[in-house]
């Protein structure tokens, strides 16, 4: 069976591959969306505002 160090080795691979999946799902649901239409929200009051200054 497992010895103890190789037991500790799998837990420790257990646990950042655990840390990765969630770390990857939290970016792709929050934060790469919340950066994505932020800054398309920005660009478009940027645009607003110039538009405002030529008139």
């Amino acid at each position: 069976m497992f010895e103890f160090d190789q037991y500790l080795g799998f837990l420790a691979f257990l646990t950042i591959l655990t840390i990765g999946f969630w770390l990857m799902i939290f970016l792709l649901t929050f934060v790469i969306p919340y950066w994505v239409f932020g800054s398309a929200f920005e660009r478009f009051k940027e645009i607003r505002e110039e538009r405002k200054a030529k008139q």
